[in-house]
């Protein structure tokens, strides 16, 4: 029998309407789109412990000054840039024949922590892998007690000069060195008519060193109160380094380090010795060098 077209066509969709049938009882609404692959997480940036290039900024302790002569700046015996091979500066021990041409000393004497922004300014246009900050003995030696700078202000101040280096370098190392006892500078030069005569004479830290063979109560709270204000400031220094992931504190291996009268200029009794100078390249560079920081040892005992 001759089958129509009509039914041809009929039976010919028959399948099909099977097939869409079939698959809108089955299916369990539209698939979700499968999920993207996880995003590949940026590394942290991990702590270079050998850069090729050093920039310093801080103040007169960072300059060597009263290293070498009396009232003025002996940068070739700097702990960070210095050339003098006595010394074993941070820069000698990273750099070795580069180190003239491959670290800038852009410290002041007489600096504060105010000054600090204008010092990274001119630090990150010579693009170093390494800045090292030593700032602060100057906030607490102030004329008086009352002048010292706030711990707020030196947070702000710190803070901003961080951000002057975050911004075009970041991926610079930073070393943050604690401020020295001051208070060690007293008890060390305290017995001594020629020390004593000189922080007079030269008016060197009027509010920790001023009327030095002075016992009294008052004095000693005097003192008590600018040991206290470093502490504040060494607080400061490990708190905005601690937020920076490329920043190393040490631990306040400066502030704890037991100096002795060896350790200080024979001219002022206050700045470091060359030998002073080279106990603190050599405390930078154990930090600086190793993968992890180092724990700064107990207080040595004299």
């Amino acid at each position: 029998m001759p089958v129509s077209r009509r039914s041809l066509a009929a039976t010919s969709a028959l399948p099909l309407v099977l097939v869409v049938t079939l698959a809108a009882c089955t299916s369990e609404g539209p698939r979700e789109a499968a999920p993207a692959p996880d995003e590949v997480a940026t590394p942290a940036p991990e702590w270079n412990t050998s850069p090729d290039s050093v920039a310093a900024i801080g103040d007169s302790i960072t300059r060597a000054f009263d290293a070498c002569s009396l009232l003025s700046d002996c940068p070739e015996a700097s702990w960070v840039t210095g050339t003098d091979t006595a010394v074993s500066s941070l820069a000698q021990q990273l750099l070795g024949e580069a180190t003239a041409e491959r670290s800038w000393n852009l410290a002041a004497t007489g600096a504060r922590v105010a000054d600090l922004p204008a010092q990274a300014a001119e630090a990150v246009r010579h693009e170093p892998e390494l800045v090292t900050v030593l700032i602060g003995a100057n906030d607490a030696c102030a004329d008086d007690v009352a002048s010292m700078t706030s711990p707020a202000e030196f947070r702000a101040a710190l803070t901003e000069a961080f951000g002057v280096i975050r911004e075009e370098l970041p991926e610079t190392g930073i070393y943050v060195s604690s401020v020295p006892d001051l208070m060690r500078l007293w008890e060390e030069g305290s017995e001594s008519f020629m020390a004593r005569t000189v922080w007079q004479m030269a008016n060197i830290c009027p509010s920790m060193l001023s009327e030095a063979s002075d016992a009294g109560v008052s004095a000693g709270e005097r003192r008590a109160e600018v040991r206290a204000r470093v502490q504040e400031y060494n607080t400061v220094l490990e708190d905005v380094c601690a937020a920076d992931v490329l920043c190393r504190y040490d631990g306040g291996a400066v502030f704890d380090f037991r100096f002795t009268s060896s350790h200080l200029s024979d001219w002022d009794w206050f700045h470091p010795s060359r030998e002073g100078q080279s106990e603190l390249a050599a405390l930078a560079y154990e930090q600086i060098t190793t993968d992890q920081p180092v724990e700064p040892a107990a207080p040595r005992v004299d």
